[in-house]
């Protein structure tokens, strides 16, 4: 399975975040680092922009040995689909910059489920009960190509997935959930706040000896919440 990363330095709510620290390591190489402990995905791919605003994600990805590619800033779907026929792969999966915590179990599950049921997309956000940092969206190539063509919409083409899931009865979309509903629980970084409290989370999961499960990443970020 190929992962994408998608990555950008102009967010609005904590800019340049990509590459802003969690524990002397890089947000961006945290969410690398989590996405090829997955067994199931051989190739990864940080999807960024052409503008100028993004020189500092390529040169990172340079220095790290890390796999890149550059496109539209505002036309994500398209930068996707240029990544898709350059690889020639049936299918992906779409990883935020922002999820320093993303399970590789997690990804490995959303992946099993993908190879066993016929379908054009595997989530856990179609509802939501994941906490966000957790997100898992699988996509057949092939819907992304097709339906590009269809689009007018600006916003589609920065925000893709939504397309799918507006339109989710022109697609076959399987949804799993986590046993209970923490959907309201953020394991992102979008703000200043949430940087300091994934630094401490770190400090807690550097002091075990493997990365923890979900539960306790969710036990911890409770008690650091509070």
């Amino acid at each position: 399975m190929l992962a994408i990363i998608q990555a950008r330095l102009s967010s609005k709510r904590l800019k340049g975040k990509v590459l802003k620290k969690i524990k002397k390591k890089e947000l961006l190489k945290r969410v690398f680092d989590r996405v090829a402990k997955s067994k199931k995905i051989k190739k990864i791919i940080v999807a960024t922009s052409t503008h100028k605003s993004d020189d500092k994600i390529v040169k990172f990805c340079v220095k790290k040995k890390i796999n890149y590619f550059r496109g539209d800033l505002n036309d994500v779907w398209l930068r996707f689909v240029k990544i898709l026929k350059l690889n020639n792969e049936n299918s992906f999966i779409r990883i935020c910059a922002d999820s320093p915590f993303i399970h590789n179990k997690l990804l490995d599950k959303g992946i099993e489920i993908f190879d066993k049921k016929n379908c054009d997309i595997v989530t856990n956000v179609f509802p939501r009960s994941y906490p966000k940092g957790q997100s898992i969206e699988i996509f057949k190539s092939s819907i992304l190509i097709k339906n590009y063509s269809k689009l007018r919409s600006s916003y589609f083409k920065e925000h893709f997935p939504k397309y799918f899931y507006k339109n989710y009865k022109k697609f076959k979309i399987k949804n799993f959930k986590y046993k209970s509903n923490f959907s309201h629980m953020n394991l992102s970084v979008d703000t200043k706040n949430d940087l300091i409290l994934a630094n401490k989370l770190y400090k807690f999961i550097n002091e075990r000896k493997k990365f923890p499960n979900l539960d306790y990443l969710i036990s911890r970020f409770n008690f650091l919440s509070r």
